[in-house]
Protein backbone atom coordinates (compact mmCIF):
# COMPACT_ATOMS: atom_id res chain seq x y z
CA UNK A 1 0.00 0.00 0.00
CA UNK A 2 1.14 3.33 -0.66
CA UNK A 3 1.10 6.74 1.23
CA UNK A 4 0.14 9.61 -0.66
CA UNK A 5 1.04 13.31 1.43
CA UNK A 6 -0.21 16.36 0.04
CA UNK A 7 1.05 19.73 1.35
CA UNK A 8 -2.21 21.47 1.55
CA UNK A 9 -1.08 24.86 2.55
CA UNK A 10 0.71 24.78 -1.30
CA UNK A 11 -2.23 23.46 -2.95
CA UNK A 12 -4.19 25.69 -5.46
CA UNK A 13 -6.90 23.27 -6.23
CA UNK A 14 -6.39 22.61 -9.81
CA UNK A 15 -7.83 19.52 -10.20
CA UNK A 16 -5.39 18.13 -12.45
CA UNK A 17 -4.06 15.58 -9.99
CA UNK A 18 -8.18 14.00 -9.76
CA UNK A 19 -7.99 13.72 -13.51
CA UNK A 20 -4.99 11.96 -13.50
CA UNK A 21 -5.78 9.36 -11.02
CA UNK A 22 -6.43 6.18 -12.45
CA UNK A 23 -8.09 4.48 -9.21
CA UNK A 24 -10.69 8.04 -8.89
CA UNK A 25 -9.71 8.14 -5.27
CA UNK A 26 -8.50 11.81 -5.11
CA UNK A 27 -11.12 14.91 -4.67
CA UNK A 28 -11.01 18.95 -3.77
CA UNK A 29 -11.91 19.19 -0.45
CA UNK A 30 -15.29 20.30 -0.08
CA UNK A 31 -14.59 21.32 3.94
CA UNK A 32 -11.17 23.02 3.98
CA UNK A 33 -9.45 26.02 3.11
CA UNK A 34 -5.93 26.35 3.14
CA UNK A 35 -4.18 29.80 3.90
CA UNK A 36 -4.42 31.11 0.34
CA UNK A 37 -8.13 30.54 0.14
CA UNK A 38 -8.11 27.17 -2.15
CA UNK A 39 -9.77 24.03 -1.51
CA UNK A 40 -6.22 21.67 -1.65
CA UNK A 41 -6.81 17.82 -2.67
CA UNK A 42 -7.44 15.09 -0.42
CA UNK A 43 -7.45 11.55 -0.76
CA UNK A 44 -10.58 10.10 -0.31
CA UNK A 45 -9.49 6.09 -0.05
CA UNK A 46 -5.94 6.01 0.98
CA UNK A 47 -6.42 2.02 1.48
CA UNK A 48 -7.00 1.70 -2.88
CA UNK A 49 -3.85 4.01 -3.73
CA UNK A 50 -1.34 1.67 -6.05
CA UNK A 51 1.25 4.01 -5.46
CA UNK A 52 1.61 5.06 -9.71
CA UNK A 53 2.63 8.48 -8.95
CA UNK A 54 0.60 10.20 -11.74
CA UNK A 55 -1.38 12.45 -9.46
CA UNK A 56 2.64 14.03 -8.30
CA UNK A 57 3.83 14.00 -11.93
CA UNK A 58 0.88 15.96 -12.88
CA UNK A 59 1.02 18.29 -10.10
CA UNK A 60 2.46 21.92 -11.44
CA UNK A 61 2.92 22.84 -8.00
CA UNK A 62 4.61 19.60 -6.81
CA UNK A 63 2.45 18.76 -3.57
CA UNK A 64 2.33 15.64 -4.01
CA UNK A 65 4.38 12.98 -2.31
CA UNK A 66 3.76 9.31 -3.06
CA UNK A 67 5.50 6.83 -0.88
CA UNK A 68 5.93 3.03 -1.65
Amino acid sequence: MAKLTFQEDRCKGCGLCVLACPKKILAISRTKLNHKGHAPVECTDPAACVGCASCALMCPDCVIMVER
